[in-house]
């Protein structure tokens, strides 16, 4: 079955002001559509590789066909990003009180207020377009990274459990060059929910 964009469980304007109706519409209708139709596009020259669902693909780039690694890579990275960034928001979001992942965020940063400065450290470390990441790892605990372009970190083994997109179409209608209003604006609408059922699995 050919891959297709994800539903939104959000209107385009939900997530106003800290990230404008304009800019979901460009982002959910053009950049993520046309990650989809280029994946698709190379995996119509393997169409066996249909059976297998992005995760696995990416998981496991070594056996994919090397005339359309690259696409996969590419392509592939930049719709499951983007399927797990719409996710990792909500317009109920923006709030953590309590629970394990608090705990767990507390345990290793100090405070959740040192741990979204060290995930802004981060991101604005990251030259160029790609993503910044909470991880959780094999044994449990929390790192926050960057990925350079549409990478994704389950290439490398990782599980992703939050992430932010760093390239400027995420952000530039609203914010231009100010990369960090962007993600200090971000923490408002996390879905901590979805973050913290990544965590528990």
């Amino acid at each position: 079955m050919k891959h297709e964009l994800p539903k939104l469980n959000y209107a385009f304007n939900a997530l106003a002001p800290y990230i404008d109706e304009r800019t979901m519409d460009i982002h959910y209708n053009k950049h993520h559509a046309t990650y989809v139709a280029k994946l698709n596009e190379a995996l119509d020259k393997h169409p066996e590789l249909y059976d297998r669902n992005i995760k696995d693909l990416l998981a496991d780039l070594n056996s994919v066909p090397e005339d359309i690694r690259p696409a996969v890579r590419n392509h592939g990275g930049g719709h499951l990003n983007h399927t797990l960034y719409w996710e990792f928001m909500s317009p109920d979001g923006g709030t953590l009180k309590s629970g394990k992942l608090l705990d767990k965020i507390n345990e290793q940063y100090s405070s959740l207020d040192v741990f979204k400065k060290e995930f802004l450290a981060v991101s604005l470390a990251r030259f160029g377009s790609g993503w910044t990441w909470l991880i959780k790892t094999k044994e449990g605990s929390l790192k926050i990274e960057s990925s350079a372009n549409q990478d994704s970190p389950i290439s490398n083994g990782e599980r992703p459990i939050l992430g932010i997109d760093l390239w400027e179409h995420a952000y530039y209608l609203n914010y231009q060059n100010r990369r960090q209003e962007y993600v200090e604006k971000f923490w408002n609408i996390v879905n901590w929910n979805k973050v913290e059922k990544l965590f528990a699995k």
